[in-house]
């Protein structure tokens, strides 16, 4: 038994200190250091705070057409349909039509959600160019109306990270498409 023993604490202090040496060597953390570490949300807690290469994964799962937000756990596409912009209408039912990676079950994003994916440190669109592409300095369409007068809905522009509007859900604006579970209070 105390030959196990000794034979555990000196596996567990060589490699602890195999780790160290490579870290203290190179200058580069390595893969157990807390800093480097990157964790998946799979359900949208929105209790955490990642960001650079740590807030977005793109899913091989879905032939690296979608995004997964590790924020919030919602999996965006990569790049939104290069369409004409759309009425509400046109694009909610653009959403739910749509299959990317060869899944279907998407849908326009809250308010709070499209709102949640912009990143105040970046220029116009404010989204990382290295993860998403195709994301124009526009307004894009939300799921969620206007309570006051449901003939409008809100939207989102990523020419300026300060506004978000209403606009008659008859007007054009872009559509990009989440999923993900939705809660019926953020509509």
């Amino acid at each position: 038994m105390y030959l196990r023993i000794m034979w555990f604490l000196g596996i567990f202090f060589f490699t602890v200190t195999a780790l160290l040496i490579t870290e203290m060597s190179t200058g580069v953390p390595s893969v157990a250091s807390a800093a480097t570490k990157c964790t998946a949300s799979t359900v949208a807690s929105w209790d955490q705070a990642q960001t650079g290469r740590c807030r977005f994964t793109v899913l091989a799962d879905f032939g690296n057409a979608a995004v997964r937000d590790n924020n919030t756990g919602l999996v965006w596409e990569q790049a939104p349909d290069p369409t004409p912009p759309l009425g509400w209408s046109g694009a909610t039912k653009h959403c739910a039509s749509k299959t990317v990676g060869g899944t279907v079950g998407w849908r326009l994003p809250s308010v709070i959600e499209l709102k949640s994916v912009q990143d105040p440190s970046l220029p116009a669109p404010f989204v990382p160019a290295t993860v998403f592409t195709g994301i124009e300095t526009a307004f894009f369409w939300s799921a969620s109306s206007f309570a006051p007068d449901l003939t409008l809905a809100w939207a989102v522009s990523f020419l300026s990270i300060a506004d978000v509007d209403r606009g008659a859900k008859v007007q054009s604006f872009r559509a990009w498409c989440v999923r993900g579970p939705m809660q019926e209070s953020v509509y």
